[in-house]
């Protein structure tokens, strides 16, 4: 090695600090990824929020700067609340079923029995499925004319003759929610079962001894230990259900009528439908704020769980 070498080796040797520091490094390596989001996320949403303040029609040549008028328009306009509403009936109703199925079934799978790791693979199932993918599939199934929904009501004596169960309500809210949970019911179990790996058997075997039942046991252990989890899942859950399309665009359309029409199918017949980009990205910041401001919520109730 020569002079030179040997005095660069013997000083990094003698001066940790000539080194780079870790948090550069960490930023070296992840400046990538941070670029790709940057392109992939931030450039998109600026871009987003620069049209919602614009009269962005592809129908008019002009595009003035519109301040928050388009905010106005859409405020001030009857079907964005009812949408609005809609959006706040499917989500509260999807998110509620997701839990709770997803909370037993996760209570099942905790469980040791034979066969147990060949339905935990199983449960992946519906959740590998693709969103359209999976409502076309509940559209075959619940089809007027052939659907299989039908022929099995019909065999159990539900029925009397086939139904259109996705053009009468409340049927088709009904069935619309039943279609997303049985997709996104798979992710909260997996959420929920790993929060349930945590908790020490030890504390649950302790309580067995004292004389708790099953539902004490849960209700004074399980469910305390398992807030942050069932957090994190009402979080995730909530703000997919909140932005959902497509299982809407394959199966009702927002119909019947306006009745399966939430803020993700309006959002996609201003932008799209009726080229009004600017209105079509109002529509979206506000759901985006609104996701937001639900997300806040519930982190704080979270943190407030934890300090008591």
């Amino acid at each position: 090695m020569g002079a030179f070498g040997q005095n660069a080796l013997s000083t990094m040797t003698k001066n940790p600090s000539s080194e780079i520091p870790q948090g550069r490094l960490a930023l070296i390596f992840s400046a990538p990824a941070l670029l790709i989001l940057a392109v992939t996320v931030l450039v998109p949403l600026a871009y987003a929020i620069y049209l919602s303040f614009h009269r962005y029609n592809l129908k008019r040549a002009k595009r003035p700067f519109a301040g928050f008028r388009n905010y106005e328009k859409i405020l001030t306009d009857d079907k964005f609340w009812d949408s609005l509403a809609t959006s706040f009936i499917f989500a509260v109703s999807a998110v509620a079923v997701i839990t709770v199925v997803a909370f037993f079934l996760a209570l099942l799978l905790n469980q040791d029995f034979a066969g147990r790791g060949i339905l935990r693979a199983l449960l992946l199932i519906p959740w590998a499925i693709p969103d359209v993918v999976n409502a076309l599939l509940w559209k075959w199934l619940l089809h007027p004319a052939f659907g299989v929904m039908n022929a099995l009501f019909q065999m159990g004596g539900i029925i009397d003759q086939y139904v259109a169960w996705l053009t009468t309500m409340p049927s088709a809210m009904i069935w619309v929610i039943i279609a997303y949970s049985w997709k996104n019911i798979p992710l909260a179990t997996l959420l929920i079962l790993a929060g349930l790996q945590t908790i020490p058997k030890t504390l649950l075997e302790a309580a067995e001894l004292e004389g708790a039942n099953a539902w004490k046991r849960t209700q004074y252990i399980t469910l305390p230990l398992l807030r942050p989890t069932l957090t994190v899942v009402l979080i995730f859950e909530t703000i997919f259900a909140l932005k959902v399309f497509d299982i809407i665009y394959v199966l009702t359309s927002g119909g019947p009528g306006k009745s399966t029409t939430v803020l993700g199918w309006s959002i996609y017949i201003n932008t799209f439908k009726k080229l009004d980009f600017g209105t079509g990205s109002a529509l979206a910041m506000i759901l985006g704020l609104l996701t937001l401001f639900i997300a806040i919520v519930f982190y704080a109730f979270l943190d407030r769980g934890e300090k008591q």
